[in-house]
């Protein structure tokens, strides 16, 4: 079945370093009382220089500035996480990105302290298993009894998350944005609901024909997404978004049921190691690699045989 690994973050990125991308992520996801307070159509992108103690370059590079409507600017600070494990310490270092972001400040834009700092903004995009569970406050993470006075001296640091994958599917067919539709490629349960998802992005670039120049950039999601589904990929993505769709479609029968007899496959294969594990109180090694490379009539057989087998030799007869 459909493994967890998702599309590369570089290809994130390469979505993010558009405007409207991040537009259109705010627009769809971002609370709407927070929302209400940005300038989205005079963002621009921010520069950063953060490198850490080795000289190696900080991995948050997506920071974006916004004016908002009571003047001044925020500073977005986009983490885009793909680890296939939560970063329990993202809060810590989210405080380290901004400390960095607002020295960079200082120094470019010679700010004194009567001019203040400007406010951030720090958004973790998660896209991955499990759903994300780690402390979103820095505070939360420090040792201290609530009765304390020292509270009044600790740092503080709070981010808002975005995390892909706890929007239910029919949710987010409702929602008018790109990030939905790719937030659904990312999270495919079957061959049908990715070439959906791939009809409803032509569908989304017919109706926006000026919209960010990612047309290219979905395209190789969706062959991540048929990767995942461990279906073949297609020989050559032709340009045309709506010509893809029309080849997927062609193919989406044949491919749907080859994805079912693939989880029945997994699952007579899970059943079967079971089966022999609870009666023979071992799975041998070679037991193991017949049942996985076996065709699924076979494997179904041995179910069979393990009710009279006396030896797990007898299940497999024909071992070589």
């Amino acid at each position: 079945m459909a493994s967890t690994a998702n599309a590369p973050d570089s290809l994130y990125h390469r979505l993010f370093e558009h405007p409207e991308m991040v537009i259109d992520l705010l627009c769809g996801f971002l609370d709407p009382v927070m929302l209400a307070e940005l300038d989205l159509a005079n963002l621009r992108r921010h520069n950063t220089k953060f490198t850490a103690h080795t000289g190696q370059r900080r991995r948050s590079d997506v920071v974006w500035e916004i004016p908002t409507r009571h003047g001044g600017s925020i500073f977005l600070l986009l983490m885009i996480e793909f680890q296939s494990e939560i970063e329990e310490w993202m809060v810590l270092r989210i405080g380290v990105y901004t400390g960095l972001l607002y020295q960079q400040l200082v120094s470019e834009r010679k700010l004194k302290e009567s001019d203040g700092l400007p406010p951030v903004l720090p958004i973790v995009l998660f896209n991955g298993e499990p759903r994300w569970n780690v402390a979103t406050s820095l505070r939360n993470l420090i040792r201290l009894p609530t009765s304390s006075s020292l509270w009044n001296f600790q740092p503080e640091m709070r981010y808002y998350v975005i995390d892909e994958g706890v929007f239910p599917k029919e949710m987010l067919k409702g929602v008018p944005y790109l990030t939905a539709i790719l937030f659904r490629m990312e999270y495919p349960t079957d061959p049908k609901t990715m070439v959906a998802a791939g009809q409803d992005v032509a569908e989304w670039f017919r109706k926006n024909p000026d919209g960010p120049p990612v047309k290219r950039l979905f395209l190789e999601l969706l062959q991540a997404g048929l990767t995942r589904l461990k279906i073949d990929p297609l020989p050559s993505i032709p340009e045309d978004l709506q010509e893809v769709v029309v080849m997927l479609t062609a193919h989406i029968d044949r491919w749907a049921q080859e994805y079912k007899q693939e989880g029945r496959q997994e699952e007579a294969v899970s059943m079967l190691l079971r089966q022999v594990h609870r009666k023979f109180g071992q799975t041998p090694d070679w037991v193991t690699e017949k049942v996985r490379s076996a065709k699924l009539e076979l494997i179904e057989v041995w179910g069979e045989n393990v009710l009279f087998a006396n030896l797990v030799d007898e299940v497999f007869a024909d071992r070589q």
